[in-house]
């Protein structure tokens, strides 16, 4: 299945895409795409509904029908850096022997084709295309061989970023990575069982029609079930929590000289078999 949520920005409902790339809605069945929905049993329900009943949406998505985050009631938003042994190169920085860790505050989260925008005062924010993926079950001291049955589906995520927020303010990655609007999710979400190998999925990122990151998942240092077994010794994995699992290289920081993202720019990028996002670049 690919889940979603429509609307207006605060005002999103649950749906689904249909076999002909339309929108159904299935408020009538959830509150929303979040939480509960996404346990093992609630994806089980979704499953055996009749597609064809459920009431179409009108609107073309992504083009006259706004999606929002495709996951709603984001408890944690997790990012995990230098998880790409080639883009740690490229930041002149050691593969960690351990992942690293960091917060993208839930505000940040907008939808898809949502604009992006370029923090007041920034001069250094950057582009990350991202597979993201989200809990189902949620757990705690979870063994990686279990791993798989903890993830809801896959998606999408921009992991927009201010590099000198990042590096030069002192203290954690944090402060360069959760402004507003520094994390469209989506188009949907995919849920596990069509994706049955996250390892090797190609992803792309385009910056005013120019191929800046070309990549593939695997390449990642670390892979999925290890990065559920890992955070899940440091914290409870809840339904819903979305965590974002690292970039390929192509990022601004990367180029010589670097490069940054300007207001009236148009990044395009997406994640084979998970869809695509688009976003303008706007200044705050």
């Amino acid at each position: 299945m690919k889940l979603l949520r429509y609307g207006p920005v605060g005002q999103e409902k649950p749906g689904l895409l249909d076999a002909q790339g339309r929108v159904r809605d299935l408020s009538a069945l959830v509150d929303d795409i979040g939480g509960a929905t996404l346990l093992p049993e609630g994806l089980a329900r979704l499953r055996a509904v009749d597609v064809a009943s459920l009431p179409l949406v009108s609107g073309t998505p992504q083009v006259d029908l706004r999606l929002g985050p495709c996951v709603g009631q984001v408890g944690k938003c997790i990012g995990i850096g230098l998880n790409y042994s080639d883009h740690a190169a490229e930041a002149g920085m050691a593969v960690p022997p351990e992942p690293v860790i960091f917060n993208k505050w839930t505000s940040c989260l907008v939808g898809p084709n949502d604009d992006v925008q370029i923090p007041r005062g920034s001069v250094k924010t950057d582009w990350e295309v991202e597979l993201a993926f989200v809990i189902g079950q949620g757990g705690r001291y979870i063994d990686q061989s279990d791993a798989f049955k903890h993830v809801a589906g896959y998606c999408v995520m921009n992991d927009v970023s201010e590099r000198d927020y990042q590096i030069n303010r002192s203290g954690t990655w944090d402060k360069g990575k959760g402004h507003d609007s520094f994390g469209p999710l989506g188009p949907w979400l995919v849920t596990a069982d069509e994706v049955p190998d996250p390892q090797r999925l190609s992803l792309w990122l385009d910056v005013d029609g120019q191929r800046m990151q070309n990549g593939n998942t695997a390449t990642m240092v670390y892979q999925v079930p290890f990065l559920v077994s890992y955070l899940s010794q440091f914290m409870t994995l809840q339904p819903g929590d979305v965590i974002t699992t690292g970039t390929p290289p192509g990022v601004g920081m990367g180029h010589k000289p670097p490069v940054f993202l300007r207001a009236g720019q148009t990044m395009f990028l997406g994640v084979q078999g998970l869809g695509e996002q688009c976003q303008c670049v706007v200044q705050a």
